[in-house]
């Protein structure tokens, strides 16, 4: 992993080592044991209403949790998966049971002098916390999706999310995970991340229609973050090792078809999903991508998953007789880059009694032309932007600063106090042209709205998605061309209005300064 110190705090070696219990965390699943879906919490009558705590303690391999704790009923839950409806209600109430904020030695300023503060004052540490709910086309306002100055701080009162999931949103998997600027890293680290579904796909792709349904959320752990060494990835908290014959299990019936929908909620890795039997790939029906369903579906034996995004498919399990794993190919990033190593997250185990959580049956189809930025290929761009990834070298020791910039502007890392990089207004449509100049992958996603992929190294593609989140491929080096994507922004939606941020969702190049503003004004 990439990474640097050089960043207006001190980072202190061994901090998850030296941190005691405050807010205790739940014990989580031992290795090898059957995958388990997290708890649900659904909306009634129009309104979700639940209260989270944040806490963290420290395992017996040293690894810090820190994670989004719920009372449900008498027993205590971990990041239970929020499912709403178009038009429902979430109101989410806080509460921040970190370690005090004087442990670890991590301080950054989120609130310049004279700058708004949502939530409560002070400096944010490494304790502090906020919510991102990330793919919510919702507005970036205080108390709904505002990560710049929402700030909820360890002991104290609390504070109140709540907002109205649009009417218009798109079916499918989002997530929220915490978004603290210059400590996002840290907690996501430690697992704080969950699944939000807006329900209703069936009404958009019948093919799921009264499928037994998984979520899984792929998470990724390293004993100190910012330091490459012992690391583990998890599918529902199930520790999947690198050691063969030892991997969390999912149970299907013989033959049977499942709706999987997978958030990748890991650091850094981009996954590389693919479903084998008897070794080999077997083809997958993606029925949507970052929470939007396809327009049509089609089947790959392989689907690739960036960093924060989300893949939502059709898998068939194999007859009696036959063996099947889910697996993560592995991926080179770039001479610079995180090798992200292929392994087993779950192995295949066949039985006649395996159950779960059944999609709504088949249901009068709805009209996609209805849905948020359905349109967005007919309407025509009111601007051309260009944007790059980079990074400065130190040496031997690989990239010590990360950014990303408009053309035409200074390279500089993301302060909370700065102007935004680009402004627009309510109404606009813009193709933004992002290369990547540094010899790693990134992954660009930006807050509150969908992009539409156009195209590709120049070149138009074929399936022309909806995403919040993309890959752009490493730079090969010196005489070699930049690889780009070329996107369409859609602020026409006055909800946009106000001031948010892109990224890269590498976590540890977003909390170093790879993160800009952007203000639509009404």
């Amino acid at each position: 992993m990439s990474s640097s110190s050089k960043y207006g705090f001190a980072i202190v070696l061994g901090l998850s080592l030296s941190v005691t219990a405050y807010g205790q965390c739940p014990d989580r699943p031992s290795t090898g044991t059957v995958v388990a879906d997290a708890p649900s919490i659904v909306s009634q009558n129009g309104v979700l209403s639940a209260q989270f705590t944040m806490a963290q303690s420290v395992d017996n391999f040293g690894y810090t949790h820190y994670c989004y704790k719920y009372l449900d009923g008498s027993q205590v839950v971990e990041a239970p998966t929020l499912r709403l409806n178009p038009g429902d209600t979430l109101a989410l109430n806080v509460l921040d049971r970190n370690n005090p904020p004087e442990i670890g030695g991590m301080k950054m300023d989120m609130s310049p002098a004279g700058a708004p503060v949502c939530g409560d004052t002070g400096t944010a540490t490494v304790s502090s916390t906020n919510v991102h709910f990330h793919g919510l086309n919702v507005p970036p306002k205080c108390h709904q999706d505002d990560v710049i100055t929402t700030l909820i701080q360890p002991g104290s009162a609390g504070f109140q999310y709540k907002m109205q999931i649009p009417g218009a949103e798109p079916p499918g998997l989002y997530w929220y995970h915490p978004h603290v600027h210059g400590f996002t890293e840290f907690q996501v680290n430690g697992g704080a991340a969950g699944a939000l579904i807006v329900e209703g796909m069936e009404k958009y792709r019948p093919e799921v229609a009264g499928l037994t349904e998984r979520v899984f959320v792929v998470r990724q752990q390293f004993l100190v973050p910012w330091i490459p060494g012992p690391y583990q990835v998890t599918l529902n908290y199930v520790v999947a090792p690198l050691i063969k014959g030892i991997h969390p299990i999912v149970q299907m019936k013989p033959g049977e078809k499942q709706f999987w929908r997978v958030a990748n909620a890991t650091l850094q890795d981009f996954l590389q999903l693919q479903f084998l039997v008897n070794g080999k790939p077997e083809p997958l029906e993606i029925i949507a991508l970052d929470g939007y369903p396809l327009a049509q579906t089609r089947k790959q034996t392989a689907i690739s998953v960036p960093p924060a995004g989300r893949a939502e498919f059709i898998v068939q399990a194999p007859p009696t007789g036959a063996t099947a794993t889910f697996v993560t190919e592995s991926v080179s990033t770039g001479p610079t880059g995180n090798f992200d190593e292929g392994q087993t997250l779950a192995t295949i185990q066949l039985s006649n009694n395996a159950d779960g959580h059944h999609m709504p049956g088949a249901a009068a189809s709805a009209d996609a032309s209805a849905l948020k930025f359905a349109n967005l290929s007919e309407q025509p761009a009111t601007t051309q932007r260009n944007l790059f990834f980079s990074e400065e070298f130190g040496g031997t020791n690989g990239p010590i600063q990360f950014y990303i910039t408009v053309n035409g502007q200074k390279q500089k890392v993301f302060e909370a106090d700065e102007k935004p990089a680009i402004v627009t207004k309510v109404g606009a449509v813009e193709d933004w042209t992002i290369e990547n100049r540094a010899l790693e992958t990134h992954a660009f996603h930006i807050h509150q709205i969908h992009f539409k992929l156009l195209e590709v190294d120049g070149k138009p593609v074929p399936n022309q998605d909806l995403l919040d989140t993309i890959e752009i491929p490493y730079w090969d080096g010196s005489g070699h061309p930049y690889h780009s994507v070329k996107v369409r922004m859609d602020f026409r939606d006055p909800s946009t209005a106000g001031t948010f941020v892109f990224h890269c969702h590498i976590l540890l190049h977003e909390d170093l300064g790879m993160m800009h503003k952007i203000l639509v004004e009404p």
